[in-house]
């Protein structure tokens, strides 16, 4: 799987799915062109699903809630017959490399994220209409949603048959759903994870793990009344149109260097490293929303959450041993604020909310990447507010202190405002300056005390904002040695060492999926009783179990 994975896509190129709306409520129909996979070698029968299918899914969610904004309940159904969906294709998965299943699962669990946001933050919830079979993955779909329909039809059922017939794990947030946030019973939750068969009709609703189960002549009728409640009690503002997203601006280079309207990304593959250097805006910020909104998707700050956001998914899937990022700001500070600021003043306006919530799941993103995170907080740099949530997403942070000789930029700084308090939290639930200081919640207070104010070296550092300081005689030598240190550690001990230093504090349904499950799908994809030549993965579909080696760990 060498070529280059997209995650630019629209509606005119779709090929798995299908959209209708209705005023207040939308229908997405999951119709998978079997012949349309991402790579060769697999079709997507029975509506299963390859990273392509989700890119796309992907991309309608976010459409959803910026180009639609009257749309207040989804409806999401199969375009098939007698199937919902087979979950992940299982020849994709078993012809693929490694990396790229742990790295699917990653971007499908991050999607399927964006489901129970859109309800929870944007009153735009997703109802799930079961009928045929629901099975892995398809089931998956349904428990992101936040209502689930099934029919009683005899044949349909619910299943997550991962551990039985593949030796593997549900891996988008099946386990942990059904526990967390279906609470459905311990024991319960075994017998149905340990069945292939799955569970059907009202034993599914006795077992909580459906909302709803109606009788088949009843089904439409049922999946109506559940959009109009649920678009009845909608808390999302009305909006009379929304913004359209137009295509990203990017240019890929030979030496596969990406160049964005904000962002620049230098690849340097012998040091295993990529540069990210955020360009701070160039104008001035609207004086109104209204403004704003006839700006578009070319506003800045929505610009550069969108262009951030592709940038990092390009290098997670395209550059695989590219093991350091490395994040530089260049621009005006208090630009960025103003930007910043109008946002922040116009929450309740229905885009401005959008914006800072897409901001918000961009720098999940961020959290969640396995790569070494770096800041070099330079002269001339522009680490103010949002961009500043960058500096604090970073497992180490570096920062230019006193005049440089021949550098005339403006001295390097950072500058916290009210975005650094609470609109952003992380998976844990609390803000990256609260998960920062764990231990000294005072210090939280204490930098709130320096809002708005630029923070040289010497304050910053006091403050605890940042790792290190370096005057002109040192800077090249410490950042060049720890450069080149980092890179040369084994990937998956960095791996391991930042997944688990990322996220101190409280446990929650995110940090059990992304911490707990990705850890042991990882593990258990690289076992030879799923993926070695008579693991269960390899042999689905011939007829025979796969060989176990019977050792438990």
């Amino acid at each position: 799987m060498s070529k280059i994975i997209d995650f630019q896509t629209d509606p005119t190129t779709y090929h798995h799915w299908r959209v209708t709306y209705d005023g207040a409520v939308a229908t997405l129909f999951m119709d998978v062109d079997e012949s349309a996979g991402l790579f060769a070698g697999y079709e997507l029968k029975l509506n299963s699903y390859d990273l392509g299918v989700d890119i796309e899914l992907a991309d309608i969610v976010q459409r959803m809630r910026f180009e639609h904004p009257e749309v207040k309940a989804v409806i999401l159904r199969s375009g098939k017959e007698r199937v919902f969906c087979a979950g992940a294709n299982i020849r994709m998965l078993g012809g693929a490399s490694h990396a790229h299943k742990v790295n699917f699962c990653k971007f499908t669990n991050e999607t399927r994220n964006t489901f129970e946001a859109a309800g929870a933050e944007s009153g735009q919830h997703y109802i799930c209409a079961v009928k045929g079979a629901c099975a892995g993955g398809g089931y998956e779909l349904a428990l992101a949603c936040d209502y689930i329909i099934l029919t009683d039809d005899g044949s349909t059922s619910i299943s997550l048959p991962e551990v039985p017939l593949l030796a593997v794990l549900p891996g988008t947030g099946g386990l942990t759903r059904v526990t967390d946030k279906r609470k459905v019973r311990r024991d319960l939750a075994d017998v149905f994870c340990a069945t292939e068969e799955g569970v059907k009709g009202k034993r599914a609703k006795e077992w909580r793990l459906v909302d709803e189960v109606v009788a088949n002549s009843k089904f439409e009728e049922a999946i109506a009344a559940r959009a109009r409640d649920f678009a009845d009690r909608s808390t999302r503002a009305t909006a009379a149109t929304g913004i359209i997203l137009k295509p990203l601006t990017r240019t890929i280079a030979a030496d596969g260097s990406l160049s964005y309207s904000t962002i620049d990304v230098a690849i340097d593959r012998k040091a295993r490293r990529a540069t990210l250097t955020i360009n701070g805006p160039d104008d001035d910020a609207p004086a109104t929303m209204d403004e704003f909104e006839r700006q578009g998707s070319q506003a800045y700050l929505l610009r550069l959450a969108r262009e951030l956001d592709d940038a990092i998914l390009h290098l997670r899937l395209n550059e695989l041993e590219i093991g350091l990022l490395v994040f530089r700001t260049q621009g005006d500070p208090q630009r960025v604020l103003a930007h910043e600021a109008l946002l922040l003043d116009n929450a309740r306006h229905w885009l401005a909310n959008e914006v800072l919530l897409y901001w918000k799941r961009v720098l999940k993103r961020i959290d969640l990447t396995s790569r070494s995170l770096v800041a070099l907080i330079e002269h001339g740099s522009c680490f103010a507010g949002i961009l500043a949530e960058v500096l604090f997403a970073v497992d180490r942070s570096y920062m230019m202190e006193g005049d440089f000789e021949g550098d005339n930029r403006p001295r390097a700084s950072l500058t916290l405002s009210p975005a650094n308090f609470g609109p952003f939290p992380m998976s844990n639930a609390l803000t990256r300056l609260q998960t920062r200081f764990l231990g000294e919640p005072v210090k939280v207070e204490g930098a709130h005390a320096h809002l708005r104010k630029p923070l040289e070296a010497s304050e910053a550092n006091e403050l605890g904002l940042i790792t290190f300081t370096f005057d002109e005689v040192d800077w090249d030598d410490e950042v060049r040695i720890f450069l080149e240190e980092r890179a040369s550690f084994s990937p998956d001990a960095m791996t391991g060492m930042e997944a688990n230093l990322r996220f101190p504090g409280p446990e929650t349904m995110e940090t059990r999926i992304f911490g707990r499950l990705t850890a042991w799908q990882n593990w258990i994809f690289q076992r030879p009783n799923a993926v070695g030549a008579e693991g269960a993965l390899q042999r689905y579909g011939t007829g025979q179990r796969g060989n176990f080696n019977l050792q438990r760990i």
